[in-house]
């Protein structure tokens, strides 16, 4: 297989994951309408691939999705890449290891967006994925890398896989797409009981030493291995 083949089997198959990837936005019900994204790094290449701009849910498909490169540019695709384009892109620059970006707008996550509050770390799920707190990063304007620089700003050495952007809503990152998403999941589970538990009381914090047993344990012990 020569190289040129290898890269094109790799966008292919990447393209029907990112847009598979697209049915857990609306199963877990994160997005409404054509709100919201999920990206993907090609691995060992500067691109990406990512949902086009305003194409509704019920209408993606692998062959719909767009590769960009890591300045936004459209390399391969018969459409407008997502208005996030090129914040992701400056994501997966700046952030090596990052190998998926999922954005969303989901219900209750949002609402703290809204306030600009962190959602404290109260339950032991949240100490499992995000390590703490969920962050709040700056607001910022849609439709250049300006909320990128606002995710790498806020995310870069935090253990959080999350990041609620002020007034805006949800980015999530992860070593692959897929983990990028269940982090968007988990996010809005926490952001939801957290916002629950409020209306009966004052949550009580979990003590950092336990924070990050339950963290390690999580990330390094849990499941199959």
């Amino acid at each position: 297989m020569t190289v040129v083949t290898e890269v094109h089997e790799t966008i292919r198959t990447l393209r029907r994951e990112v847009c598979l990837l697209h049915e857990q936005l609306t199963r877990y019900q994160l997005v409404v309408w054509t709100a919201g994204n999920v990206s993907a790094r090609v691995p060992g290449h500067d691109l990406l691939v990512i949902k086009p701009s305003g194409v509704s849910y019920d209408e993606l498909t692998p062959e719909n999705m767009v590769v960009c490169d890591l300045d936004g540019r459209v390399v391969e695709g018969e459409h407008a890449p997502s208005s996030d384009t090129e914040a992701q892109a400056y994501v997966y620059r700046e952030m090596p290891e990052v190998g998926g970006v999922v954005h969303t707008h989901s219900t209750y996550a949002t609402a703290w967006a809204a306030r600009g509050e962190p959602v404290p770390c109260v339950l032991t799920m949240g100490a499992d994925e995000f390590g703490g707190e969920i962050p709040v990063g700056p607001f910022a304007i849609i439709g250049d890398d300006s909320i990128g620089r606002g995710i790498v700003e806020t995310l870069r050495g935090s253990r959080s896989p999350a990041v609620l952007m002020r007034n805006h809503g949800v980015f999530t990152i992860g070593a692959t797409a897929k983990a990028a998403v269940k982090a968007a999941v988990m996010c809005e589970d926490v952001a939801r009981t957290v916002h629950i538990s409020r209306q009966l009381g004052e949550p009580l914090r979990i003590d950092q030493h336990h924070v990050d047993a339950l963290f390690d344990r999580y990330q390094n012990v849990y499941g199959q291995r």
